[in-house]
């Protein structure tokens, strides 16, 4: 037997340490504080060890121990960012895809693990409105949106044109565009940002000027990216009329929806107009509540995805004749290797039913909307912008001039995180810093959002010394 190899009985034993700490950890997750109380350095200097050069065994494990105390928890008053809470029958599903192995690349290597995506991706259009749309996992919406404008310029793109090629999103676009239009060789000066509505949505007026500008110039628009759920403020794109501006100049319509389409699921119509899409990425690690990662693109034309990514070495040829058994991910995406990510998504779903989501999420929508009639309850703060999804952006302004508003409210923030009790990001919205709370998390109860704004006023007697 291999020395890596463990018995049943060992991987039996390791197995109960590992999901004994898991338990303890999520027992005490409502009490834990939002954020470590630890430097980079402590983290530094507690795993900085040499490669062992012989086995430690099980005592390996004990530094676990250390690896729980000293991460970010998954705390119902973790407000930071869109990331879910990390479902913990999805947890274990990660465990036996691991244990499987399985590379979820053709059905030959992986009969139930494509199986099981398959039906996943279905699932998944359907619940957002999107019935017949293809598509795939991936690792997240970054992966997602590259593979959608890879699409794109495949499909809009003239082979003999000279022009540059013009791909439009809103200036609240997500960091993830400009890096896929200067991976995809089109260079960021071809990424045009259009502005923003007062509601930080994209202005259509103003696509369809930079379209006809464009033209005018010789140059050749190819995209639009359309965003559902902006990350700083959560903001809906106008996507039916962005979409009739983008029918009309036969232009790719590319719908991020990583943040907000899988709302859809539990309010329809905030999310109308995402069937329109060519291409729809959504990350069911964020309101789905998936574990890292879990990402997805759906596309209307499995063709289209065939056209850009299909690249079949000899040995890797399917010989079957059985539409099922030579179906290959590889020859719509564009991973070869790929894991087992639509076993957790699976198992969750099936565990829990398609309405404790859905209830989640509404769960989360209300959260928001709460804080932000808090907020404007309360004198010494105020919103920054509408709360159409989750996302709540406000600040303090009490006695304060408006030239010093940015610098204390960076230090509210620093000593709000410092305090433990609740963790918020930041945002900037027209230069101005905002404190940002965002609800993607199945475990934060009324009680944890009303904690909020009392941290917020004691972080800011603690700054002013009041």
């Amino acid at each position: 037997m291999s020395s890596l190899d463990l018995s049943p009985e060992e991987f039996h034993a390791l197995a109960a340490r590992v999901t004994d700490l898991a338990t303890r950890f999520l027992t005490a997750l409502p009490t834990l504080p939002s954020f470590p109380g630890v430097s980079g350095q402590q983290t530094r200097d507690r795993f900085s060890e040499p490669l062992p050069e012989n086995g430690l065994k099980e005592a390996a494990l004990e530094m676990l121990e250390d690896v729980v105390a000293m991460s970010r928890p998954p705390s119902p008053r973790f407000f930071a960012y869109v990331l879910g809470s990390g479902e913990p029958v999805a947890a274990l599903a990660d465990l036996l895809a691991s244990v499987l192995n399985q590379n979820v690349t053709a059905w030959r290597s992986a009969p139930v693990g494509v199986t099981i995506e398959r039906q996943v991706i279905e699932w998944l259009a359907t619940a957002v409105g999107c019935g017949g749309f293809g598509g795939s996992l991936c690792s997240g919406a970054s992966a997602a949106n590259l593979m959608a404008l890879a699409m794109a310029r495949e499909a809009k793109q003239r082979p003999s044109a000279r022009a540059r090629s013009i791909v439009y999103a809103s200036s609240e676009v997500h960091m993830s565009i400009p890096k896929a239009v200067a991976l995809l060789g089109l260079g960021r000066e071809s990424l045009h940002l259009v502005p923003v509505d007062s509601s930080w949505r994209m202005n259509v007026r103003a696509l369809q000027a930079a379209i006809d500008a464009d033209v005018a110039t010789g140059a050749e628009p190819i995209a639009v990216v359309a965003t559902a759920g902006t990350v700083n403020t959560g903001a809906v794109d106008p996507l039916e009329s962005i979409a009739a501006v983008s029918r009309q100049h036969d232009l790719w319509l590319h719908i991020d929806g990583a943040y907000g389409a899988l709302s859809a699921i539990a309010s329809p119509d905030r999310m109308r107009g995402l069937a329109l899409a060519d291409s729809l990425s959504l990350d069911p690690h964020k309101w789905l509540y998936q574990p890292v990662d879990c990402g997805a693109l759906l596309y209307k034309s499995p063709a289209a995805a065939r056209a850009t990514f299909s690249q079949t070495g000899e040995y890797a040829r399917a010989f079957g004749s059985d539409p099922l058994e030579a179906f290959s991910f590889f020859e719509e995406s564009i991973e070869l290797s790929r894991r087992f990510r639509a076993l957790k998504l699976w198992l969750s779903l099936r565990y829990h039913g398609a309405e404790a989501f859905r209830a989640a999420i509404r769960s989360d929508l209300r959260h928001a909307n709460d804080l932000a009639r808090m907020i404007a309850e309360t004198a010494e703060l105020e919103l920054m912008a509408p709360v159409e999804l989750s996302a709540v952006c406000f600040r303090y302004r009490s006695g304060v001039a408006d030239g010093d508003l940015d610098r204390l409210n960076t230090a509210i923030l620093k000593r709000l995180i410092e305090r433990g009790r609740v963790y918020l990001s930041n945002a900037s919205l027209g230069g101005r810093f905002a404190l940002r709370a965002c609800f993607v998390n199945h475990r934060t109860t009324d009680t944890d959002v009303a904690e909020i704004i009392p941290e917020v006023l004691a972080a800011s007697r603690d700054v002013l010394g009041g």
